[in-house]
């Protein structure tokens, strides 16, 4: 009897999950079927549930199933298939993390060497469940890696959760220090202490950054930033305005600002004072906004005079990847990861896990899908 797999679906604004199983996809020469160990609530699958982001005007299809953040185990592998992208042996079994996206390496953006920006890497991801290979999504049982696909073994003494956001948080901060060039000695801001902002501590500080300074509001948020590399913090609790959010900022550089200033919020609310708690000659990296159709109201005045570069950072190189996870397998004993997923929940219990989060009762959980 073939293997079935059990898929969240998503039906759209704050509806309740079901259910629904399907069998293991066989895959296709070039392809791999994993088996998902963990699968985290990253805050852009909150951002589609409460609706911040119209998924349906974006091209995808309902019902959908979320989720792109984490660990999972070989299933099957597809004809041609026998090692990772470090030219490493894979078998059945094997723990592994994956680039989640699909660049199709022909068009003229990935052509220029910007696989990350090809305007096709999502084509065969917005498609809905009931389109085949079903498993598109991490909130399931399996998950589908398509021919050309970008996958790394994970080493053994690594945990799961340890290892689960590699493939979303740890490589895109990776990605957005790497492109806006952090130098050894520079002062970095990370504006939001959630996933994102805790591995952009811990990076940055491990590239050579001097001085790493987190703005976030809630105390445990801002206890485990400094766990991970933060050397002040900024309370929105008691910085409870822009301007005294910037002023403190200011007060930390010599009136300076940062040399290089992260957006992982997700609100167009918070750019424009990144903007300015940027140096001049600084670099302010958006990553956080995926919430298409939201607008930041702000001074361009302010980018150009002071000559601020702008960076958008969405999705990364395969060589990111492989950096995160190398980041991740050489912190294990330094830095207290598994402290990032304030709760697991079993898959059937998705819908409490995205309640207790958008409530703000836990900072960030994750899914653990049931055995096959």
């Amino acid at each position: 009897m073939s293997a079935e797999g059990l898929t969240a679906l998503f039906h759209g604004v704050r509806q309740p999950f079901d259910f629904r199983t399907y069998p293991a996809p066989d895959p296709r020469p070039g392809a791999a079927v994993l088996r998902m160990r963990l699968s985290n609530v990253c805050g852009s699958d909150m951002h589609y549930w409460r609706g911040d982001a119209d998924l349906a005007g974006r091209g995808f299809q309902f019902p959908y199933t979320l989720g792109h953040e984490g660990v999972g185990e070989v299933f099957r592998l597809g004809a041609g298939v026998t090692v990772d992208a470090a030219g490493r042996r894979v078998r059945e079994g094997d723990r592994v993390v994956f680039r989640y996206f699909d660049p199709c390496g022909a068009c003229p953006t990935c052509l220029k060497g910007h696989p990350y920006a090809c305007p096709f890497r999502q084509k065969e991801r917005l498609r809905g469940v009931d389109h085949w290979p079903h498993f598109r999504g991490t909130f399931a049982q399996f998950y589908y890696l398509y021919p050309g696909h970008t996958m790394f073994r994970v080493p053994d003494h690594v945990s799961d959760a340890e290892v689960a956001s590699v493939n979303c948080a740890v490589a895109q901060v990776v990605s957005g220090l790497r492109r806006a060039r952090l130098g050894a000695g520079e002062t970095v801001v990370v504006q939001g202490a959630g996933g994102l902002g805790l591995y952009a501590a811990a990076v940055a500080k491990a590239r050579g950054a001097g001085r790493v300074i987190a703005i976030d509001g809630i105390a445990e948020r801002l206890a485990l930033a400094r766990d991970f590399g933060a050397d002040h913090c900024i309370d929105l609790r008691a910085a409870d305005s822009p301007q005294l959010r910037v002023q403190a900022v200011l007060d930390l550089t010599g009136g300076l600002g940062a040399d290089v200033t992260l957006e992982l919020v997700g609100s167009a609310a918070v750019v424009a004072e990144g903007i300015e708690m940027t140096a001049p000659g600084g670099r302010f990296v958006e990553i956080g906004n995926v919430n298409v159709g939201s607008a930041a109201s702000f001074d361009p005045s302010r980018v150009v005079m002071r000559s601020v570069t702008m960076l958008g950072v969405a999705h990364y190189h395969a060589h990111d990847l492989a950096q995160a996870l190398r980041f991740v397998a050489e912190q294990t004993e330094r830095l207290p990861m598994e402290r990032v997923l304030a709760q697991r929940f079993p898959l059937t219990d998705i819908n409490d896990a995205f309640e207790q989060q958008d409530a703000g009762l836990i900072t960030r959980s994750a899914l653990v899908p049931l055995a096959p």
